[in-house]
């Protein structure tokens, strides 16, 4: 590794050891750069998302986000949204590269310097951004951060390196997961090495877009050149556009629905006439999935605003429920209900594909915590149903506490819970997905495809429960 491109020792206060450390002028008062901004508010909210565990979602929405967010146009923003969602899923590779690269560890204190050499490593190891605007941005921040500005040389030489062995690099760091250590090895212990291993590389690819349809799947997958899934559903292929400028979104004829969201919903059997309440049930996808299998539904959320949405997703599709704004976990109705669906509140450890925050904002001791409350609700949700009810208790994790775990207990310690198990001959397809005991679980890595269409789905976990008595 050539002298020029590491970086000389660090002192024990953090400024680089040898003559000329602190010699980089200051670019305050200067112009920025076109790119500034939005390199700035990338490395801003990545700093959000993995130093004060701050979910990225809130932070790019349009009307409450981040401020620096909010001030760029939408095509800055559009590749703020890339840099962010491709740092993230590839987080580990790129610190390893960054750490290759040095003589010394950055200090302690050097949190800032550490995310912008991780926003320009992304954009020349995963983005199609030319390396120079990447390496002069990323210097140009450096410059412009007083605790930066002393490593504006260190920036630049990194930078410079990663561009001349770009190849080199990406080979090197192939073989290191792309996950956190902590998860990882919580799906080592579930799934296997092999398995968690695939997992890990399923998640660096976006999420596809999968829609669940009215009716005649083969006709609208023609129509939106899509597949049908073994779900039922349709997967689109790779496409430019919004959705709803494309066909049947207006008059209601879908909607965007992971296939690994849709499969709960299905676990009833036939639900014509039948009451059923869907708890925590916003954004409303499952809802209307009851509703389109017949049975009178109420929808029952906390948030007022989750309920708003709700509501206004049913009327595009031509649905009705009733919609209740309550805590479920104190929830009594005037009369129970044929059947419940409990899609609840977890870590969302099966939807990284989508949400590649999620591993850097959560850890051990969150799963914990929703694991105890998922058990209270679904404790709660099963006297919410008439003896003999049915009660689905479905989420988007992947860790066994929150599901596996959760129900052998219950069904250890209750003798009014009986599991019906799900027959593997009844799911073509995803036959991989039911579990000796009966219950689905589905990982990222399943449903391959080919002709250009995306594989993989969310990581879901669902069971079917009935009130004996």
């Amino acid at each position: 590794m050539s002298s020029d491109t590491k970086n000389k020792a660090f002192n024990k206060d953090g400024r680089r050891s040898g003559k000329g450390s602190d010699k980089t002028k200051p670019h305050d008062s200067a112009p920025a750069k076109p790119g500034f901004a939005a390199r700035a508010a990338a490395t801003k909210i990545l700093a959000a998302v993995i130093d004060r565990k701050t979910p990225l979602d809130g932070m790019l929405d349009a009307e409450g986000g981040n401020p620096a967010y909010k001030a760029l146009g939408e095509s800055d923003r559009a590749l703020v949204r890339a840099i962010l969602n491709s740092a993230l899923r590839h987080l580990p590779r790129i610190e390893a590269t960054i750490s290759s690269l040095l003589d010394s560890p950055l200090p302690e204190g050097a949190r800032a310097l550490h995310h912008v050499l991780v926003v320009g490593a992304t954009q020349m190891l995963y983005l199609d951004v030319p390396d120079h605007s990447a390496v002069d941005l990323a210097v140009e921040q450096a410059n412009r951060d007083p605790r930066n500005r002393r490593f504006a040389k260190l920036v630049n030489a990194i930078l410079r390196r990663i561009g001349r062995e770009k190849q080199d690099i990406l080979e090197n760091v192939a073989g290191v997961p792309a996950m956190p250590a902590w998860f990882l090895s919580r799906l080592e212990a579930a799934y296997g090495v092999a398995a968690a291993l695939r997992i890990s590389e399923t998640q660096l690819e976006p999420a596809a877009i999968d829609l669940t349809v009215k009716s005649d799947a083969e006709g609208w997958a023609k129509r939106l050149n899509g597949v049908v899934l073994p779900t039922g559903g349709v997967r689109l292929a790779a496409f430019e556009g919004s959705i709803p400028s494309l066909e049947g979104f207006n008059e209601g004829e879908w909607w965007v629905q992971d296939a690994a969201a849709s499969i709960p919903a299905k676990l009833f059997g036939p639900l014509a006439g039948k009451r059923v309440v869907d708890l925590c049930a916003a954004p409303g996808g499952k809802t209307a999935q009851l509703i389109l299998a017949g049975a009178k539904v109420t929808a029952l959320d906390q948030s007022a605003n989750r309920l708003k949405r709700l509501s206004g997703n049913l009327a595009r599709l031509g649905f009705e429920a009733e919609t209740v704004g309550a805590d479920m976990s104190k929830y009594q109705p005037d009369e129970l209900f044929d059947a419940a669906l409990l899609d609840a509140p977890c870590s969302s450890t099966g939807t990284t594909r989508r949400h590649p925050d999620v591993l850097w904002t959560k850890g051990p001791e969150d799963i914990a915590k929703l694991a105890a409350l998922q058990e209270r609700l679904l404790r709660h949700a099963l006297t919410l149903v008439k003896p003999g009810g049915i009660v689905v208790f479905s989420n988007c994790s992947l860790d066994p506490e929150e599901g596996e775990d959760l129900v052998a207990r219950l069904l250890a310690d209750s003798g009014n819970v009986e599991r019906v198990a799900i027959a593997a001959s009844d799911w073509p397809g995803l036959e991989a997905a039911i579990s000796p005991l009966g219950a689905f679980r589905t990982t990222p890595d399943m449903l391959p495809l080919t002709d250009g269409f995306a594989s993989g789905l969310d990581g879901f976990y669902a069971a079917v429960l009935r009130r004996v008595r």
